[in-house]
C-alpha cells in the first residue's frame, strides 16, 4: 500500500499486480490497532470499506480488509460517531 496524505488516497495492489486507489475517509486507533475507513470513489454513494493495519515486524506494516462481520458492525458504531455527516447502509 502506498499512502498519499496530501489527498488522503491509499493505493492497495491487488495480486495481479494492479494499483487500486481508496479515499480515506478516517482513521482511528482501538485497543492498540489503527483502523482505515475507505472508500472507492468521492461521490456520496460511494462503497466503503474498512482495513486494519497488520505488523509484519516492528517496521513493517500492511492493511487487510476487515472480513468480520461483527467486527465491522462494531467499528462501522465507532466510525458513524467520528463522522457525524455519514450514514452507512448494510
Amino acid at each position: 500500500m502506498e499512502e498519499n496524505k496530501e489527498n488522503k488516497v491509499v493505493y492497495f495492489t491487488t495480486d495481479e499486480g494492479e494499483e487500486v486507489p481508496f479515499f480515506v475517509v478516517e482513521e482511528t486507533k482501538i485497543a492498540g490497532e489503527n483502523y482505515l475507513l475507505v472508500t472507492d470513489s468521492e461521490e456520496d454513494e460511494a462503497d466503503a470499506y474498512i482495513f486494519r493495519e497488520v505488523f509484519e515486524n516492528e517496521n513493517d506494516s500492511f492493511y487487510e480488509m476487515v472480513e468480520d462481520e461483527e467486527k465491522i458492525n462494531a467499528l462501522s458504531k465507532v466510525f458513524a460517531e467520528l463522522l457525524d455527516d455519514v450514514d452507512f447502509e448494510g
